[in-house]
């Protein structure tokens, strides 16, 4: 799994991106949407979705299977996508690439806007908030006439323990 560093507060050095809404209120919202949905409630969907929730930060359909495989080892890697699939569909989930190939899966629901630093050498990502960042990027829209509806930021480079170790 890959590492989660939570950049701390401080005019300029963003915000942590902390969680708004409780595993309960996120699995409620699961449970009424698979109601909407007319779908079936299953355990291993449940097991998956308890598995994401309590997972910190971004996760790989990997790292999910083997967690919850824990407690059921019958849990597929199909389950796993299709439960993936739907916490994207009902907006507890946002599916992220970040270069190397893999889908990661982070909650959304209940939670702050954020930006995210990459490094390519080990792969720990950094999740921050700028509000400078984000009135920069209003004001280029509308200087261009244009009305964003969503954004993301994603920075890629070396991290300072990576570039420490070089000589």
């Amino acid at each position: 799994m890959t590492n989660i560093d939570r950049d701390g507060g401080g005019k300029g050095g963003g915000a942590k991106a902390r969680p708004q809404r409780s595993a309960a209120a996120a699995y409620a919202a699961l449970g009424a949407y698979i109601e909407r949905k007319g779908l079936k409630h299953s355990r291993q969907r449940d097991l998956i979705a308890e598995a994401f929730f309590v997972a910190d930060g971004h996760v790989t359909v990997e790292d999910l299977v083997a967690r919850a495989r824990r407690d059921d080892p019958r849990v597929s890697v199909a389950t796993v996508y299709r439960t993936m699939k739907l916490l994207v569909e009902c907006g507890l989930a946002s599916a992220r690439q970040f270069g190397d190939g893999q889908t990661r899966f982070e909650p959304t629901a209940g939670r702050e806007h954020h930006d995210h630093l990459i490094c390519t050498s080990c792969g720990t990502i950094v999740e921050f908030a700028n509000p400078r960042i984000e009135a920069l990027q209003d004001l280029v829209a509308q200087e261009h006439g244009f009305e964003v509806e969503r954004h993301k930021l994603e920075l890629y480079g070396i991290c300072a323990r990576c570039r420490g170790g070089r000589s």
